[in-house]
């Protein structure tokens, strides 16, 4: 079972649940540790119902077309007990971003501040994305309350650590920013190598 395999299995634990029902709460659950498309993950619901990993029944629809729902069997919930006891790998790192950012020095430096504002513009959509669906969770209670309360807490722990990231991603950016716009005005026409302007002839 792949990475996107467990993230739809996982997302099926929460109830039984069409494929577009799980997407949906793919791209609210786990889209902020594991990228994937709906399509993708049609597919691989298909490929764990094969493995007997999710059984599917057809719910037959007036004026609509019939839709399957998906539940975990057996073996698939001790498919993620077994991944649950293995080692957890790494993180890869791979940002385009960073490469820019790492030969800043030898490029465009006005194209690298508008990159990192870019990401940073990203960054606060997905907050407050977030923090739209932690308040959803939530419902009215506070933290202690529904961590204490709530059937499952696995999505909400996930939920905080895309809102971690991204808080994390901005106050990067913002000191990015910072010392790319000095260095830059440091280094403008006129300016001399103290950042003072650069001494007329004498």
């Amino acid at each position: 079972m792949d990475g996107t395999g467990r993230g739809g299995s996982g997302g099926v634990v929460g109830g039984e649940a069409s494929g577009y029902d799980l997407a949906k709460r793919f791209d609210a659950g786990v889209a902020n540790f594991w990228s994937a498309t709906p399509q993708q993950l049609y597919r691989e619901l298909e490929r764990l119902e094969g493995e007997g990993l999710l059984s599917a029944r057809v719910v037959h629809q007036e004026r609509r077309p019939d839709k399957r729902l998906f539940t975990v069997t057996e073996t698939g919930r001790e498919a993620l007990r077994s991944f649950s006891r293995r080692p957890a790998r790494p993180t890869a790192i791979r940002d385009d971003l960073l490469v820019r950012l790492q030969a800043v020095d030898e490029t465009d430096v006005d194209a690298v501040i508008s990159a990192v504002e870019d990401r940073m513009e990203l960054s606060r959509a997905k907050l407050e994305r977030y923090d739209r669906i932690a308040a959803r969770m939530l419902d009215g209670r506070d933290e202690e309350r529904y961590l204490r309360e709530a059937e499952r807490v696995g999505p909400y722990l996930t939920l905080q650590r895309g809102r971690s990231h991204e808080q994390e991603n901005l106050r990067w950016g913002a000191s990015t920013l910072a010392i790319l716009e000095r260095r830059r005005a440091d280094r403008a026409p006129g300016r001399g190598a103290g950042g003072g302007p650069a001494a007329g002839p004498g």
